[in-house]
């Protein structure tokens, strides 16, 4: 996964205000208390940042990968 797709799904999943502000503001443990912001500038891989936000949010796997059915998911965490 590509920062450019991280984001896009960040926007689709929660809206693109709802989003942006979880982005910078909700630390997740899973990121080693940082804020998704912070773990992408600090170079963890989108793909591991997705899961760990979408765990923190319980989105279920069904709604994870955005409105397009022909997306190919991101690998497993």
């Amino acid at each position: 996964m590509r920062n450019r797709e991280f984001w896009q799904l960040v926007d689709e999943v929660f809206g693109p205000a709802y989003g942006r502000t979880l982005a910078a503001d909700q630390v997740l443990s899973a990121l080693g208390e940082r804020t998704v912001e912070q773990a992408i500038e600090d170079g963890v891989e989108p793909r591991v940042v997705w899961h760990a936000l979408c765990d923190a949010m319980d989105v279920p796997d069904a709604r994870r990968w955005g409105t397009d059915v022909n997306r190919q998911a991101p690998p497993p965490r």
